[in-house]
Formats: C-alpha cells, sequence, structure tokens
C-alpha cells in the first residue's frame, strides 16, 4: 500500500494488484463477489498496465540483463461511499 492508495480510501477509492488478462468487467464482478458481505458495489474500475522495470547485474563475466515482471493495476471506486476492511485479517 503506497500513501496514494492509503489517501485514496478515504474517498472510497480503493488500488488492487489484478492478473494481467483480467477485464474491467472482471475485476467488478470479483470486487463485488470478494467483498460481498460488506455489500459493496462498484461505481467504476480503471485499469493501468505496468511494463516491468529492466535490471542490469554485474558478474565476473558478463554483464546480466533482465526485467522484472510485468503487473496490472485496478483502481476501483466505490459506489454510495462504500468501504472496504482491508485490514480486517491481518
Amino acid at each position: 500500500m503506497t500513501e496514494k492508495a492509503t489517501a485514496g480510501s478515504s474517498a472510497s477509492i480503493y488500488t488492487f494488484i489484478v492478473a494481467s488478462k483480467a477485464n474491467k468487467i472482471e475485476i467488478k464482478s470479483a470486487i463485488e463477489s470478494t467483498y460481498s458481505k460488506d455489500d459493496v458495489k462498484v461505481a467504476s474500475v480503471r485499469t493501468i498496465n505496468y511494463l516491468g522495470k529492466r535490471k542490469n547485474r554485474n558478474t565476473k563475466t558478463a554483464v546480466v540483463s533482465g526485467r522484472r515482471p510485468s503487473y496490472k493495476k485496478a483502481i476501483v471506486t466505490l459506489a454510495n461511499n462504500g468501504t472496504i476492511d482491508i485490514y480486517e485479517g491481518l
């Protein structure tokens, strides 16, 4: 959880890392079914695809180049000032 993601929770905006192949409709239904006991309704979903960072490592024989894994982030806005207790299971 970044500071920006934590600040958004007061305005019913939550950030999740989701599967790269998931679309907005699947994300919306997954959030509503996962948090159904809290009676959560999703108003909108925005998605961002992040490309993994390039990394180089120097070894004795050569420079090894690689990449961190890519991922997809979903920014979910809840309807009717809904809330999700993210820290409930900790």
